[in-house]
């Protein structure tokens, strides 16, 4: 996530006159003037789990914090105390027109966390009978789709993208395989032709990175989805969009884009960090390494133990108090904005006492949430990523870590901490055939970002039909 903050404000450079040892209060304690502890910078990026701990022995199990911008926060540490507001939105709201801080115009337009914060028309911003009826379309459409089938395409697409790196002997899991494979799949569930997944998948990755042309790539997303809209209204398939369209909820088209982009952004960021922590887990902890060769763990498990100790978000912004509360020890007050700790309560010493132990057959995890907004899509993320990290480890079964684990680089934002690359090397192999429209080339450009109305973005409907389309016939 991309930030407005200079480099003092951010704590990546010293302020003016600082001496050595820089005073409490100073971005470089990861601290605020009241000495409340920052969720951003140094100290947040580069040891999360040690600054949850430090909370944790300071204030129990919710926490007083500063988000972007010096905002209060409260962060909550506990598992029990993070399902509590997970499961109560009469007392937890999920609309953001509640935050005081946003009422009071301490939130401005360009602010970090405005994207992310602003209110939208979409079930995750919304509570009681509207959530339901919004979420219910989701839901309900996201559970007509074949497991099986999806995960013979999932295997389909990974030999793919195995296929432009396996001959070279070296590849980076992050770049080559765990960014581009979700996105590959998910532009298939919502009904985008093959050919069209390569151009989808840099956009997203440009837009969710928070580059120069993110902005463009946005509007990119947005037009190509307005236009799926538009055909799948005159010719429906067998696909998450269709399956809006006809839902008995009588969608709105805005309800229905919204909808769509957000299962589209919001699978591909979180399975792609669950496949690149998987990947890393496998490659670096001997427990796992030895395990998998020896047959004693599946990769399932593999899964769920990453879910419990790396979920792909490690923070979920955010809850507002409906009114003036106690939970755990912490005074909280009407429209406070309450962030969800899923990472903390994961390593809450309660529930798991030793966490060098593995966790077997338990999902206990708060890695997808709970309550009403629990994530509905979290089956498909599964199979994405275990299909996907099945056939790579099928393909490939020597793949070694190229580089010492300690210089693997990650990249920490308020809701996340992601590997920036995984770099491997593995004995080189032929590629195999496949017979489905070729992944896309290493730093493909994104074909006309700035003007997507330059060119149709989804092709005619004389056009060969996707591989989701082909599969049920339709």
């Amino acid at each position: 996530m991309s930030t407005s903050e200079s480099p003092i404000e951010s704590g990546l450079a010293p302020a003016p006159g600082a001496g050595a040892t820089p005073p409490p209060g100073c971005p470089a304690h990861g601290l605020g003037p009241e000495g409340i502890r920052r969720l951003h910078g140094p100290e947040a990026e580069s040891d999360p789990r040690g600054l949850y701990e430090k909370l944790r022995a300071e204030h129990g199990a919710v926490a007083p914090v500063l988000v972007q911008g010096d905002l209060p926060a409260w962060l909550v540490l506990g598992h029990r105390e993070n399902l509590e507001v997970a499961r109560t939105p009469s007392r937890f709201s999920r609309d953001s027109r509640r935050w005081r801080a946003m009422r009071e115009g301490q939130v401005r337009a360009d602010h970090p966390l405005t994207p992310i914060a602003a209110w939208q028309p979409v079930c995750n911003f919304a509570d009681g009978a509207e959530h339901e009826r919004l979420r219910g379309a989701v839901t309900e459409s996201l559970e007509r789709f074949d497991r099986r089938g999806v995960r013979r395409y999932v295997t389909r697409f990974a030999n793919q993208l195995i296929d432009r790196f396996a001959q070279s002997g070296r590849a980076d899991l992050v770049q080559d395989f765990a960014e581009q494979l979700p996105m590959l799949v998910m532009t298939q569930l919502i009904g985008m032709p093959d050919s069209y997944g390569p151009r989808i998948v840099e956009a997203a990755r440009d837009m969710l990175k928070g580059t120069e042309t993110a902005v463009q790539s946005n509007e990119y997303i947005t037009g190509a989805l307005r236009q799926l809209l538009e055909r799948k209204r005159e010719q429906p398939g067998r696909d998450f969009t269709s399956w809006l369209l006809e839902h008995d909820t009588a969608l709105t088209d805005q309800e229905i884009l919204e909808h769509v982009r957000l299962v589209l952004i919001a699978a591909f960021e979180t399975t792609a960090n669950l496949i690149a922590n998987t990947l890393r887990m496998v490659l670096t902890d001997r427990r796992f390494r030895a395990n998998l060769s020896g047959g004693h763990m599946t990769l399932p498990d593999a899964l769920e133990q990453v879910l419990w100790d790396e979920p792909p978000l490690t923070t979920i912004l955010g809850r507002w108090a409906t009114g003036d509360m106690v939970l755990g020890s912490a005074s909280i007050k009407e429209g406070d904005m309450v962030l969800l700790g899923l990472a903390a309560g994961n390593v809450d010493p309660e529930i798991r006492p030793d966490l060098t132990r593995a966790v077997h057959g338990n999902r206990s995890h708060l890695a997808f949430s709970g309550g009403p907004h629990e994530c509905p899509g979290q089956d498909i993320g599964r199979a994405i990523a275990d299909t996907g990290i099945d056939a790579l480890l099928a393909r490939l079964p020597d793949l070694e870590l190229a580089v010492p684990e300690a210089e693997l680089l990650r990249s920490a934002s308020l809701m996340s901490h992601q590997l920036v690359s995984l770099p491997v090397t593995f004995t080189p192999r032929g590629a195999e055939v496949t017979d489905s429209t070729p992944a896309p080339p290493k730093s493909a450009p994104l074909p006309e970002v700035a003007s997507p109305r330059a060119e149709p973005v989804i092709e005619a409907a004389t056009a060969r039909r996707s591989w989701w389309s082909r599969l049920f016939g339709s």
